[in-house]
């Protein structure tokens, strides 16, 4: 047997052809905090089956990454179902879903005549516990899409067989675990028995089952849901279910049906009331300051527009004010660990003016507000005084909103707080569930593009810092919203796959950003593009597409 060479973490090795990642990851896994789920090789995730190659670049991925902690839920997942087929009464159950992530678990609900009670959900965590410890090995095979489709209807996933309609390759990877078959689409782990940790919770009319988080991966996270959250996301559910369009595959047959106009409306429309029904309430209420806040790329300066709209139907005058018009003095800006500036912390405002501004506005009084310099990173004063009558709201929008520190001077009752976020319910089936994160990713992928001249590259490598900073200033907050408000939409992916693309190949092969590129444009596959012109003028998503009415 001969030897090949390759590189791992940069450092030079020989082993015998035919080594895998397995083997290497076994003399390997006690240099890592976290189990190695999977590697890069050449930029590629690659499952521990894969073989080594002469040359190849090899770096382990473990719990502790991105790509490491999504391998370990898809993995759970598939644990999750073959333990709950192979214990239930499968006349009962008509399907399981794993519906969307909220917290630390992951929402799931059994449909059917099945009564899911704590003994019985003992039953089905004590059963994946039992396929753990006889670490079997998740098989992977390559079958052409016709007898995927067939045994997708033979075991009565008809959404995986729906799905396979609008594949455009004839060849699709099943994986198979003991006598259960499924089907995800992305890399899986190498046996059950790297899924030592998890636990299941009953959780309204599901349950949730609860992973390791990868900040720290050696401890199963307490599961505390925002109601707030769970009942938007269940709304938005429920609009996919009457729509028919749950699925992927059930969007794309809508779409092949001539239906997409309709559907593209329906859900226009869902949001207008929604906005509408948001201004009611502040108008009943009788706030004089709205705070708008959410995480990137959510919509918040279209919502802002729309809801504006809304309360002038209602007579109110709403007025937009700035936050980034009350940052501190450049000099006073506070620092993070690697000393670049940190305009993100809520100390990066002048919080006391700010209070003191809209203190003195609520009581009728003329206020003289600031402007930011950004050029010379101090406040001027340079506005025409500012006085506001009964009839009118302010509207505030930043990333502090939901943060009562940040309004600490205001009453309650003259407080109206809205959380705003793209909480993606649209799967690719019923076991392959879609971030709520890709969303605003991509969507943000392609207005930096289009608006700051950014690479998707340069995006791609942005994102964990962005999504560090949400974790830290809106995410703890959002269940102090009095309402919560989903910008995404279901045609959404599909209309942006036309911008994303170009973008996404252009991410060099070699980068660390390339196999984030790959695995998105791989996802993007799943949609039937639609014409980007059939998108309403005022919609959301023209804020990251461009060519709406309500933003420059």
């Amino acid at each position: 047997m001969g030897q090949i060479h390759i590189k791992l973490e940069g450092k030079d090795l020989t082993y015998p052809e035919g080594t895998s990642l397995y083997q290497l990851a076994k003399d390997y896994e006690g240099q890592y905090d976290a189990p190695i789920m999977v590697a890069f090789c050449d930029g590629i995730v690659q499952e521990l089956y894969h073989e080594l190659y002469e040359g190849e670049e090899v770096s382990f991925c473990t719990l502790s990454q991105r790509d490491g902690t999504r391998v370990y839920m898809r993995g759970v997942s598939m644990l999750l179902l073959k333990s709950i087929y192979s214990l239930c009464d499968k006349d009962a159950i008509s399907k399981v879903t794993v519906d969307y992530a909220i917290d630390s678990g992951y929402f799931c609900r059994i449909h059917g005549a099945f009564e899911l009670d704590q003994e019985k959900l003992d039953q089905i965590e004590s059963k994946m516990r039992e396929y753990v410890k006889k670490d079997i090995v998740f098989e992977k095979e390559v079958i052409s899409t016709r007898y995927a489709k067939q045994l997708f209807e033979k075991y009565g996933m008809e959404k995986k067989a729906l799905l396979c309609d609008f594949r455009k390759t004839s060849r699709m990877t099943i994986y198979k675990l003991g006598n259960f078959i499924d089907y995800y689409y992305g890399a899986m782990p190498y046996s059950t028995g790297f899924l030592k940790d998890f636990r299941l919770e009953l959780f309204e009319d599901g349950f949730v089952f609860v992973i390791p988080k990868r900040n720290n991966p050696k401890v199963l996270p307490a599961f505390s849901p925002s109601m707030k959250l769970y009942q938007t996301m269940q709304q938005t559910n429920e609009w996919g279910e009457k729509l028919n369009v749950a699925t992927v595959a059930e969007f794309n047959q809508e779409i092949v049906r001539g239906n997409l106009r309709e559907l593209m409306m329906t859900q226009e429309a869902l949001h207008e009331k929604r906005i509408g029904d948001i201004a009611e309430q502040i108008a009943e209420r009788g706030s004089r300051i709205v705070t708008i806040a959410g995480p990137s790329s959510s919509g918040k300066t279209t919502f802002s527009y729309r809801l504006s709209t809304q309360l002038k139907t209602l007579g109110l005058r709403p007025h937009p004010l700035g936050l980034d018009d009350y940052f501190v003095n450049r000099v006073d800006t506070p620092k993070d660990k690697d000393g670049n500036y940190n305009f993100e912390c809520l100390e990066a405002l002048d919080i006391k003016t700010l209070n003191e501004n809209l203190t003195d506005l609520l009581e009728g009084k003329e206020v003289q507000l600031p402007t930011y310099n950004f050029i010379t990173g101090k406040r001027e004063y340079n506005k025409p005084l500012m006085k506001i009558e009964e009839d009118e709201i302010l509207v505030i929008e930043g990333i502090h909103g939901l943060n009562d520190k940040l309004t600490y001077s205001i009453p309650a009752s003259e407080k109206y707080k809205i959380y705003i976020s793209a909480l993606t319910t649209l799967n690719l089936d019923n076991h392959n569930r879609i971030p709520t994160t890709e969303g605003r990713l991509i969507r943000r992928i392609i207005r930096d593009a289009r608006t700051r001249g950014n690479s998707a590259r340069k995006t791609i490598s942005m994102w964990n810092s962005v999504r560090a900073g949400e974790n830290q200033n809106i995410f703890p907050f959002q269940e102090q919203a009095d309402s919560m408000f989903n910008s995404s939409l279901i045609y959404e992916l599909a209309a942006m796959k036309l911008y994303a693309d170009p973008v996404l190949f252009q991410v060099p092969k070699g980068c660390p950003e390339y196999s984030e590129a790959r695995r998105i444009l791989k996802f993007l596959d799943y949609f039937i593009p639609i014409d980007p012109h059939e998108v309403p003028l005022n919609s959301i998503l023209r804020e990251f597409i461009g060519g709406g009415i309500l933003l420059n």
